[in-house]
C-alpha cells in the first residue's frame, strides 16, 4: 500500500486548506466521467456537459491532454500542483504555476500518466502547459466560478468539521473516512492509497489536506517541500446544502430559520451552519434558540462541539410542508 512516513513536526504543521484549482480539476474529472452521484451534481452536469464537449472538439490539443493526463490511477503531476498554505489562493496564481511548467516536464509527466507509453503527435509540442492552463481556466470560468460561493461554503464547512474532529480526537479521527484507503495508521504512518509503492519519507515537508465537492480525490506533491491529499468532502454537505427550504416553510418560519431547520436533518455545529448558510454567527444562534424553544430541534455535545439536529416534530414539519399537508 502507499505510505507516507512523517515526523511529529510535519504532522504539527499539517493544515486543511481550500484550493480553487483543485476544485476546478475535480470539476473537469466530473465532466469527463459524466456520472452524477447526487441531484445537485446532475443539475450541474446538465448545464455544462455539452459546452465542455464542444470546447474539447474545438481544441484537439486540450482534448489530448485530458485523455493522456487525467487517468483513473494517475494524473500528470504538472496539472495538479500542490496548493500553498496562504489563505484561499487566487485561481490566476494557481494556473500560472501550470503555465510556467517547462514543456519537457509537461511531456514527461504525460508520459508517466500513460504508463510510459509514447505521446501522440499532437502532444509533442512546447505550448502544452499554456494550452492545459487555458482549458482549466475555461472549466473554472464557465462551470465553477458561477457556483463558487456555494462550493466555497461547503468546503469551509468541511474544514470546520475536520478541524473540530482533529481537536477532539486527534488525526485518526479527523482522517477517518477522508477518502477510500486513506487512514492514519499511527507511528508516523499515513496510508494514502492501496498502490504497491515504496513508502515515501516526507519528514520535514508541509502536509496539506484539500477538500473538493466532487467525489474524486488524489494526492500530489512539490518535492521535497510540500505534499497534499485532495479528498471529497462529506456527501451530506454536497447534497443537502443546495436544497432550498420549501416556500411554505419560509412563510411560516422566515427564510433564515426555515433554511436552518431544513439543513439540520444531519447534526451540525453552529460554525458549520454559518459556513453553509452565509449568515452571521449571531443570526444562526438566534435562529437555533427559536427553533429549540419551539421543540423543532435537539442538541447534543460531541467532544467540545454542540451539534444541533431536528427533533421528530421538526422532521414531520419539514417532510409535511412540501406535500401541502398540515403538520400534526
Amino acid at each position: 500500500m502507499g505510505l507516507w512516513l512523517l515526523d511529529a513536526d510535519t504532522l504539527a504543521r499539517s493544515r486543511f486548506v481550500i484550493s480553487p484549482l483543485a476544485e476546478t480539476v475535480a470539476a473537469l474529472i466530473d465532466l469527463e466521467e459524466a456520472v452524477a452521484s447526487h441531484p445537485v451534481q446532475q443539475k450541474w452536469l446538465a448545464a455544462h456537459l455539452s459546452a465542455y464537449r464542444e470546447q474539447l472538439a474545438r481544441d484537439p490539443v486540450a482534448a489530448a491532454v485530458v485523455r493522456a493526463g487525467f487517468r483513473y490511477s494517475w494524473i500528470a503531476d504538472f496539472l495538479i500542483p500542490a496548493p500553498v498554505d496562504d489563505g484561499i489562493p487566487r485561481i490566476e496564481e494557481e494556473l500560472q504555476r501550470i503555465r510556467t511548467t517547462a514543456p519537457a516536464t509537461a511531456r514527461a509527466d504525460l508520459t508517466t500518466a500513460l504508463g510510459g507509453g509514447s505521446l501522440a503527435g499532437v502532444l509533442r509540442r512546447d505550448d502544452l502547459p499554456g494550452r492545459s492552463a487555458a482549458l482549466l481556466e475555461w472549466v473554472w470560468t464557465r462551470t465553477v466560478l458561477p457556483d463558487w460561493e456555494r462550493r466555497r461554503r461547503v468546503l469551509e464547512a468541511d474544514v470546520v468539521a475536520r478541524t473540530r474532529q482533529l481537536s477532539d480526537g486527534g488525526w485518526a479521527t479527523a482522517l477517518d473516512g477522508l477518502r477510500p484507503r486513506t487512514r492514519w495508521l499511527g507511528e508516523g504512518r499515513l496510508q494514502i492509497n492501496a498502490h504497491d509503492n515504496p513508502p515515501r519519507d516526507i519528514a520535514g515537508a508541509q502536509l496539506l489536506f484539500v477538500p473538493v465537492t466532487p467525489r474524486r480525490g488524489w494526492v500530489t506533491w512539490d518535492e521535497p517541500h510540500r505534499y497534499a491529499v485532495v479528498y471529497p468532502c462529506s456527501g451530506v454537505l454536497t447534497g443537502e446544502e443546495d436544497r432550498p427550504a420549501p416556500q411554505a416553510l419560509n412563510a411560516l418560519l422566515g427564510p433564515g430559520r426555515a433554511r436552518t431547520l431544513a439543513l439540520l436533518g444531519t447534526p451540525m455545529s453552529t460554525t458549520q451552519l454559518v459556513a453553509l448558510t452565509g449568515l452571521s454567527l449571531g443570526s444562526v444562534g438566534r435562529h437555533l434558540k427559536v427553533l429549540l424553544d419551539a421543540g423543532l430541534l435537539r442538541r447534543r455535545r460531541a467532544g467540545r462541539s454542540v451539534l444541533y439536529y431536528r427533533s421528530e416534530t421538526g422532521d414531520l414539519l419539514v417532510e409535511a410542508v412540501p406535500h401541502g399537508r398540515s403538520s400534526p
